[in-house]
This record gives structure tokens, sequence and C-alpha cells, in this order.
């Protein structure tokens, strides 16, 4: 995954979050990054058709963009499936962060071989939570 896969996932995600664009200063506070570095690649990829941004108002993904962020949240979930149900990691959550922007498209499809990926992952994100609803779902019912 690379840092414009990074960007169009959290623009997708703050768009679901907010009902619509996605404001800079939120975008740099969840990528760790400063605004100046938004308003950077929201113009690079604005460039290349995968996003539209609005001055004051923010960024939202195109349908080309979505297919890429999606792809990118499934990624996403299947390293937590994988570091959760295979490995058994207990923050699993923040080793996905670290190893999100690393993995390639290669190793996920290796990994999502070896998970019980439900069918309608990325769709099983929510936004909210920041988390894989299913993923959350069965941790507590292991625990139980």
């Amino acid at each position: 995954m690379n840092t414009a896969d990074q960007y169009l996932k959290t623009i997708f995600l703050v768009e679901q979050l907010h009902d619509g664009p996605a404001a800079t200063g939120e975008l740099a506070d969840r990528l760790g990054v400063s605004p100046a570095s938004v308003n950077e690649m929201i113009g690079k990829l604005e460039d290349r058709g995968l996003v539209t941004h609005e001055k004051y108002k923010g960024a939202a993904v195109t349908d080309d963009g979505e297919a890429l962020a999606r792809e990118a949240l499934q990624t996403y979930c299947i390293l937590e499936r994988f570091l959760a149900n295979v490995l058994d990691v207990e923050d699993f959550r923040a080793e996905a962060r670290q190893l999100e922007p690393v993995i390639d498209e290669t190793v996920a499809d290796r990994l999502d071989m070896i998970i019980d990926r439900e069918p309608q992952c990325p769709d099983c994100f929510d936004a909210d939570e920041d988390a894989c609803t299913l993923l959350v779902e069965e941790r507590v019912e292991a625990d139980d």
C-alpha cells in the first residue's frame, strides 16, 4: 500500500463520518501529518482524478478514488483479521496501523488466503468506531 492509498482511505472514511467532504485539518490529524502535506497530496490526487477538492469545504473521493480507497480499507481489514485471529496479537489494531503502509497487494492477497474474511468486507468497517464491526463481535464472543 502506498501513501496515496492511505490518504484515499482516510478521506473516504472521514466522508462517511460526516456525510460530506473531508476537511484538511481532520485529515492531517488522522494521518499524523501537517495540513500542508495534506494539501500537497490532495493536489496530486486531484490531478489523477481520484479526489475533488473545494477550498474551505474539503476533499471527496471520486468513483475511481473510492474504488482504490475500498481496496486499501480491505487490505487494512485483512491485516486486522490476520493479526487478531491467526497470530492472536492483543493490540492488533495498533499493529495493523503500523504494518498497513508497508504491505503490498501480493502480501495482502496471500494473507487473505489464510484468514476467514467475511464476504461483506470492507463494508463491515465502521468509520465511527474505526474498526471492523464483525471482528469486534467475534472478539467479544470469544471472550465470553
